[in-house]
């Protein structure tokens, strides 16, 4: 069950960190925070709590750099990458390691919520960028948004060293319409798993599995945290 948010913000600094690591949480962003129990909150690293609590002003961003280590599709994965680009290119497109990889996290005063913007390398052409929008609504509680009107609701779930992020339910709307859109209309699950690697470096892994098809996609970035 969820934290509550006004019980979050009161609670007492130091009960399972550092009281300097607490404080900052109890200053921060509790979006995140209250998409988890609180135990499963406090299970996770100190690291990834403290990253996921940080509080942007309006407009405000920040930065993470490192380097695509893994990059796999299958046949049908790479067609589907391909095909998304009709909408913004979503996915990873293409198999290179070894090149630069961004991700940004602003501060989206208008929605409420967050962009994400993440940026792949290629050795022989521009860069891939890709578009995101994380609002905290839905029946989830999260949802991400990407180019003409597609979106998915997310769970969000903690394991020992990991934040994961998985695709419930994938839809299309504008305005005030929405529609769900069948189980054989969508890729798959997607599950994006955030890990805590020590030494002030996380991975983001990102991979696409269907139902029958099995794994489509499957990418690993290693970052350092930008505090470092």
């Amino acid at each position: 069950m969820a934290i509550d948010r006004a019980a979050a913000r009161a609670e007492a600094p130091g009960e399972h960190a550092s009281a300097r690591g607490d404080l900052a949480e109890s200053l921060g962003d509790l979006r995140f925070r209250a998409l988890l129990s609180e135990a499963d909150w406090a299970g996770l690293p100190p690291a990834i709590r403290r990253r996921f609590s940080k509080r942007l002003a309006a407009g405000g961003s920040i930065v993470y750099t490192g380097e695509v280590v893994e990059a796999w599709m299958s046949r049908a994965g790479w067609l589907l990458a391909q095909l998304l680009r009709l909408i913004g290119g979503p996915l990873p497109t293409g198999r290179e390691v070894g090149v630069p990889a961004v991700v940004s996290v602003t501060e989206d005063a208008a929605g409420g919520g967050q962009v994400w913007t993440r940026v792949y390398g290629r050795r022989r052409a521009f860069p891939q960028v890709v578009h995101s929008r994380k609002l905290f609504r839905g029946p989830t509680g999260l949802e991400e948004h990407v180019r003409c009107g597609i979106g998915m609701t997310l769970t969000v779930a903690a394991e020992a060293r990991a934040l994961l992020f998985r695709s419930d339910r994938y839809f299309i709307g504008a305005g005030r319409w929405r529609m769900t859109l069948p189980a054989w209309a969508t890729p798959g699950v997607l599950t994006v798993k955030h890990v805590e690697e020590g030494d002030d470096r996380f991975t983001f892994s990102l991979e696409v599995v269907h139902p029958r098809l099995g794994v489509l996609i499957r990418q690993l970035a290693v970052f350092r945290d930008s505090a470092a």
